[in-house]
């Protein structure tokens, strides 16, 4: 996957697709987990100050990394 978009240079919109594209929902809970490591957050939410623009992705990443998952 891309590296993610920049807070200072990517748009609201482009951000906010990067997060929709790298973390799609499968609408499979026992096979994707993501709702899981996110603590029951859609990833939009759980991301919503990287696509606010207001933390970097790896800044928000951080607070679930120990959820098992990876960059």
């Amino acid at each position: 996957m891309d590296q993610a978009p920049s807070i200072t240079e990517a748009t609201f919109e482009k951000r906010r697709e990067y997060i929709k594209n790298r973390f799609p929902c499968l609408s499979d809970c026992d096979m994707c987990g993501l709702c899981k490591v996110f603590h029951g957050k859609d990833p939009e939410n759980a991301f919503e100050d990287y696509i606010k623009g207001n933390r970097s992705f790896e800044d928000v990443f951080a607070d679930y990394k120990q959820g098992g998952i990876t960059l």
